[in-house]
Order: C-alpha cells, then sequence, then structure tokens
C-alpha cells in the first residue's frame, strides 16, 4: 500500500533557483536516509548533477519562451509512502521509478530516493518541471493528485503490494489519500520531521525548514510559507506544540516530543561568579542559589577527578593538553575530508561537462570560432571552457574516470563520518577537563586568597 502526494517547488526567498534545487536535491540524496546513496536511482540525468541538469533544461526553456514567469515552479516533489513491513527498499525504489516514469509519460527528468530513516519506506520523487525537449512544463491540475494515486495504486498491485480503498465521498476527510493536504497540517508534519532530525539549536531548524521549502518571514512574530501557499501563516497558529517557544522547548528537550532522542546532560558546568554578581545589584536568595549550584559543580568535578583517577594538578593539565590535541586533530582530518569531498564533487561536475559539450566545442572549432556559432551555443561553450579551465588549475594530466571518483567519494565520506563520530566525544571529553581544570584553579585561587586574609587578621591581632 502506498500514498502518494504531489508538491509543487518554487524558488527560495532569497536564493537563486541553482541554491534552490540544490537545497531540495540534497536533502532527498541524503546519505543517511537512502543507505550511502545506494538507494537513488535516476531517469534522463546523473543523480551526482541532477540540480544542474534541470537548471540547464530552464535556463533553455526560459531562452525559448523569451521570459523568465514569475513564480515559476521550478520541479515537483512526489511523496511515495509505504505501509510498514510490507515492502524492501530496492523494491520500493523500483516502484517509485515506475510511478514516476508512468506519471510523466517519459518526459521528464527525474530522480527516486527512497528513505529508510523511518518506521515506513518512502521515496522522494523529484522531477524537473521543464520537459527533455526545453520546450515545455509539466501540466498541474486539481485532479492531478487523483491520477497520482491511481498510477500508483496500478503499480501496487503489479508488484503484489496492497493498495488504500478510496472512501465514498460522504466518509472522506482531511486524511483521504485523494485529496490534497493542507497547508497548515502539511507544515506540522514538516516541522515534526525536522525536530525528529534533532536540530543543535532553534536557528539551524529555521535553516532546515527553508532547505525544505518554506519562506520564513522574521518579525514579532515567525511566519512560514509553503509551496503554493498566497499567504504567510504564523507559527503559533498550527496549534499546540508549533509555536516558536514549543518548538525551542522540543529542540532543546524542556518539551514533549516523542519521536526526538533524549539528549545528553552536561555532567558539570563552570562556577558562579558570586562578588561579581552581588556587585551587580543580585540580592540575598540568588547568592544563596549560586552557592548551592556551586557546590553541586565542585562536587560532580570532584567525582569526573576520581572516575578518571586523577590525583593532581599536573595530571589535570596532561590530560587536558592531551584532549585538546586529541579534537584539534579530528577537527583537522575532518576538513581535510570536507576539502577533498569538495574538490570531487566539483571535478565530476566538470568532467561530465566536458563529455556533454566536447561535440559542440569541435563544431565551434572547426567553424572558426564564429560568433554566430557562439551565440547559438554559448552554455555549451561556455560550460566546456569553464570546465577545461579548471582541469589546468587541478594540473589533471589525464581525466579520473567518474565511477573512479564516486568510489573515492564513498570511501572519503565514511572517514568523515567515522572521525565525526570521534570529533563529538572528543570535543565533549575536552570541554569536561578544561571546565574542571578551571574550577580547580578557581578553588586554588579561593584557597590561596582565604589563607591569606587568615594570615593578615593574625598580623593585625
Amino acid at each position: 500500500m502506498a500514498a502518494t502526494r504531489l508538491i509543487a517547488m518554487h524558488q527560495n526567498k532569497g536564493e537563486t533557483i541553482a541554491q534552490s534545487l540544490k537545497d531540495r536535491v540534497e536533502y532527498a540524496k541524503n546519505d543517511e536516509k537512502t543507505e550511502q546513496g545506494q538507494l537513488i536511482s535516476s531517469y534522463a540525468c546523473d543523480k551526482e548533477t541532477v540540480d544542474e541538469e534541470f537548471l540547464l533544461a530552464k535556463q533553455e526553456y526560459y531562452r525559448i519562451i523569451g521570459r523568465k514567469p514569475k513564480g515559476d515552479i521550478i520541479a515537483y516533489q512526489i511523496r511515495q509512502s509505504f505501509k510498514p513491513g510490507e515492502i524492501t527498499p530496492e523494491e520500493a525504489n523500483k516502484v517509485g521509478y515506475e510511478t514516476a516514469m508512468r506519471f510523466t509519460k517519459g518526459n521528464h527528468a527525474f530522480i527516486v530516493a527512497t528513505h529508510t530513516d523511518r518506521a515506513h519506506i518512502h521515496n522522494h520523487i523529484i522531477m524537473n518541471s521543464t520537459n527533455l525537449s526545453c520546450d515545455g512544463k509539466f501540466r498541474d491540475s486539481w485532479f492531478i493528485a487523483l491520477a497520482l494515486q491511481k498510477v500508483s495504486d496500478l503499480v501496487c498491485l503489479e508488484h503484489a503490494l496492497s493498495v488504500i480503498i478510496p472512501r465514498k465521498p460522504s466518509e472522506r476527510d482531511d486524511h483521504s489519500p485523494y485529496h490534497r493536504e493542507s497547508f497548515r497540517s502539511a507544515a506540522r508534519t514538516k516541522i515534526d520531521e525536522i525536530i525528529s532530525e534533532s536540530p543543535n539549536n532553534y536557528e539551524e531548524f529555521l535553516r532546515l525548514l527553508a532547505g525544505a521549502g518554506y519562506e520564513i518571514k522574521s518579525g514579532k512574530h515567525i511566519s512560514i510559507r509553503g509551496a503554493g501557499q498566497k499567504r504567510f501563516i504564523r507559527l503559533q497558529s498550527l496549534g499546540k506544540g508549533y509555536s516558536e517557544g514549543d518548538i525551542r522547548k522540543r529542540i532543546t528537550g524542556d518539551g514533549e516530543s516523542d519521536q526526538r532522542a533524549e539528549r545528553p546532560k552536561r555532567d558539570f558546568d563552570l562556577l558562579i561568579d558570586i562578588n561579581k554578581k552581588m556587585q551587580e545589584g543580585k540580592g540575598k536568595g540568588y547568592e544563596r542559589c549560586a552557592k548551592r549550584f556551586n557546590l553541586k559543580q565542585i562536587s560532580a568535578m570532584m567525582a569526573f577527578l576520581q572516575d578518571n583517577k586523577i590525583k593532581n594538578a599536573d595530571d589535570l593539565k596532561e590530560r587536558s593538553d592531551a584532549a585538546s590535541q586529541k579534537f584539534s586533530e579530528l577537527s583537522f582530518k575532518i576538513k581535510q575530508s570536507e576539502s577533498r569531498l569538495a574538490e570531487i564533487s566539483v571535478l565530476k561536475k566538470h568532467i561530465i561537462n566536458y563529455s556533454k559539450t566536447r561535440e559542440i566545442y569541435t563544431q565551434y572549432r572547426k567553424a572558426g570560432y564564429s560568433k554566430k556559432f557562439m551565440e547559438e551555443h554559448r552554455e555549451s561553450i561556455l560550460l566546456h571552457k569553464a570546465a577545461k579551465q579548471a582541469f589546468n588549475e587541478l594540473g589533471c594530466d589525464k581525466l579520473p574516470k567518474v565511477k573512479e571518483l564516486s568510489e573515492e567519494y564513498a570511501k572519503v565520506l565514511s572517514e568523515k563520518k567515522a572521525a565525526y563520530a570521534e570529533y563529538r566525544e572528543a570535543k565533549e571529553k575536552m570541554r569536561h577537563y578544561q571546565i574542571a581544570e578551571q574550577i580547580y584553579h578557581e578553588i586554588m585561587q579561593e584557597d590561596k586568597e582565604n589563607a591569606e586574609r587568615q594570615r593578615q587578621n593574625e598580623i593585625e591581632k
């Protein structure tokens, strides 16, 4: 059984079409959701450069029609969700591919990314709104969602899967698979999905929401607008648990959230400078609370030292320095991996562009670098020149194969993920040692000051 939904994708506010396409495609191709990219298939495009190929088709379409329509739909996304336990990820990808092929009749390029990060396996199918000949666009209509569901049902039946039985008109409600989901319901679903991914903070949550196709308007109240919406809607109007304050609590763990993983709590923190706070005007109540807080932190710090068998200041400093060194090494390793991944991505794109435009550039050269030929094939010629320049800058004597680069990319990405797991642990360990070291020095300093005051008092007596 598969429920489907068709989503029109618009250009994000403040972003170019290229950036908007890249955001949507990267979310669909997420390695952690697609078994390291193994569950991605494509039609009439390369899954590594799909966003750029979509963009080139659009630019050609704008050139043919002689204008750029306002509020143009840049792509469509089909979400196809399967009943838990009924289908394997590999078969789900095949079903998604067949559904997209029949729905588009082979006239539009698309990718199918199968996500396995939920209890229900689901497909993210992203299709270019511009057709393959670049002279027309996909025609949306009110009943297109019904047509999509019927195509999906037919493919499911051919794969011996169950299908959704449509309700009678009197029994239908907002959750019917043959009815479009309301904007508010869709927004709540997307917010829940993003929070389930455990963003680090509220700002990262907003970035992920924007990357999912929502425009965000700041002000006294945060408002959002999804694809196809005419007006912005406030977060607080989505109901309990979706106001700005509620979302912040769900992210930090102060609020209820069944899907969000429990975050580890800090073992101890820095001490409060009570004297400074009292000089700033804090009262006696604050002083009592601050003293209790400091005592708890000191007790936790002493337990930490005991657990790690640290006996003196020199031992603590040695451990702290070693933790900092380990963290720095892992940070450097991750940056190196990210740099190489970026290089590989750029190189692969240029290799693909070079191969696609080589014939046209050869014709351009045979035409004596004709200005007329240049104007007719400007896009391809510029891409070819850019690719050649990139190869020269990278010092490539011989062009590597895309397959080899893909294998290296997967290897480097795997190494980066392994290093990142160590990085998080090393960062937490370094933080604990640094805080313990600072608390230790503060205690020692306070003991010295108390001893000095006692000595002065004895002298005065």
